[in-house]
């Protein structure tokens, strides 16, 4: 019996070195380059004496964590990002040829470049509140309007971790798609230069409110075209809207882009109609401008759209003469939980819900809406709705009238029609933003909140105490949160 297990695993070690040595395979050259000459940034480049796939696993030396990046397909070159690096840190890195026998390089070390001296970021002090775990682990991703455009993701520490550029626009507004790539509006740098600059709370309190707040068709906030980034910096696709359409009312778009599993974008236009109303007595005929949804392919081709001219009388409205040109200035576009549009209508302080393939208007939450709600909850000049896990829906509130900004959220029972207030995370007040903005319940129960014409971004607790602020050289027009699933694909923290 002892011969026969000897001789089994005879057989067995015999047939392990075999395959060792099949397996075995050489490591022609591994080249590190900086492909687009960013602190953040490097690329491993890989050469095989015969197919295999192939991984890094690389350390920052600064923290001690150790990441692994995705597993490269069977191949003799292999090309593998390192992305969301820290700029002047030191790294080591192995490439690992991922065989049954794994085959480990020697240990590799570089040095990444000291950070881009516009890309610093200088407002974490002592003087800001600073607590890294308050944002937990994901990122921000801002956007600047001006040129060159550029959108950055900075970290807890407020440093830039990434950075993609485009030189002839501004990037107006980002979402992310179910692809895990960024959406980018694209505004021409003319436009809305107003929002382009931060102001002390003096200056929002005053003069702010010393023009009007419905500027009409200048204060769209929009763009003329769209593109979609990947991660690694890659433009996948762009589309100047103003380039492929003749009609006028398809050439502009504003305040949101949304990217449904099907590839398609739902964003808001601005469609317009001949009207004769009331103006100062008189009954004249003018051109009014309102607002719509537009549906749209990745090649700019205009699947379906939706204006609010369709479910809005315009005989029984009061203000039409005073909002002719900007009647609604709807600022928001969202999904419910049941794949309905949710509207941010700023000018009437609701929310509707439009039926996505009607086009019923089903709903108006807020002032003088269709829901019983607590009084003191009511908001005004509101932006940025959108549908929490809980299925409770927030928003940021401008607070013009009483000149107090924050996040909000309310669980509505579409049946009773009835709303209870869930969160009420009002801003200090030298944080009041009268326009843009926007709050995001981050995954450890915190808000990520934009105060827009003051340039800062916080972390605040659930009764808007700031645990954490960066204070931009710019207004940047949303904070979006990016969750840590969105470069799963690319690396991992392993420990």
């Amino acid at each position: 019996m002892k011969r026969l297990i000897g001789i089994v695993v005879v057989i067995i070690c015999c047939a392990l070195a075999y395959l060792y040595w099949t397996e075995r395979n050489v490591l022609v050259s591994i080249t590190l380059t900086s492909p687009r000459n960013t602190a953040m940034y490097n690329r491993v480049d890989v050469s095989l004496a015969k197919p295999a796939p192939v991984y890094v696993e690389y350390t920052d030396k600064s923290t001690g964590k150790s990441y692994r990046t995705r597993i490269s397909p069977v191949d003799t070159l292999h090309h593998i990002d390192l992305l969301l690096l820290k700029a002047n840190t030191e790294y080591s890195y192995n490439v690992i040829i991922d065989n049954f026998f794994k085959q480990k390089s020697k240990e590799l070390t570089f040095k990444t470049r000291e950070q881009s001296s516009w890309l610093v970021n200088h407002w974490f002090t002592d003087k800001r509140p600073h607590d890294t775990t308050a944002l937990g682990d994901g990122m921000i991703l801002l956007c600047f309007g001006r040129l060159p455009g550029y959108m950055v993701l900075i970290d807890n520490e407020g440093e830039v971790r990434w950075y993609w550029q485009v030189d002839d626009i501004g990037v107006r507004a980002v979402s992310i798609t179910p692809q895990g790539t960024f959406l980018a509006m694209l505004r021409p740098f003319v436009k809305d230069f107003v929002d382009d600059y931060t102001m002390t709370p003096e200056q929002v309190r005053n003069d702010e409110h010393k023009k009007p707040m419905r500027r009409g068709s200048i204060g769209f906030a929009g763009g003329t075209g769209l593109t979609e980034v990947s991660l690694t910096g890659e433009t996948m696709w762009r589309i100047d809207l103003n380039k492929i359409h003749e009609e006028k009312d398809y050439q502009v778009i504003h305040h949101d882009i949304l990217m449904d599993e099907n590839h398609h974008i739902h964003t808001l236009y601005r469609p317009t109609k001949v009207a004769t109303i009331p103006v100062d007595g008189k009954m004249v005929t003018d051109t009014l401008g309102g607002d719509g949804i537009m549906v749209i392919d990745t090649l700019g081709n205009v699947l379906n759209t939706w204006s609010a001219w369709d479910v809005w009388d315009i005989e029984k409205d009061p203000y039409i003469g005073r909002y002719r040109y900007d009647r609604f200035h709807i600022n928001g576009l969202c999904f419910d939980k049941d794949s309905n549009y949710l509207l941010s209508t700023p000018i009437e302080d609701q929310i509707w819900k439009v039926d996505a393939k009607s086009g019923e208007l089903v709903w108006r939450f807020g002032r003088a809406g269709d829901f019983k709600m607590d009084t003191t909850a009511y908001f005004s000049f509101q932006h940025s709705p959108y549908v929490m896990e809980n299925g409770d829906l927030m928003l940021f509130d401008n607070g013009l009238y009483n000149q107090r900004s924050g996040a909000k959220a309310f669980r509505l029972d579409e049946k009773s029609r009835t709303a209870e207030t869930t969160v009420n995370a009002m801003l200090p007040p030298n944080l009041y933003t009268s326009r843009m903005g926007n709050a995001f319940q981050l995954p450890n129960g915190n808000l990520l909140q934009c105060s827009s014409k003051t340039g800062s971004v916080v972390v605040t607790d659930q009764s808007g105490n700031v645990l954490w602020e960066s204070t931009m050289l710019y207004a940047p027009y949303r904070a979006v949160y990016v969750p840590v699933e969105t470069w799963d694909q690319y690396f991992k923290e392993i420990k």
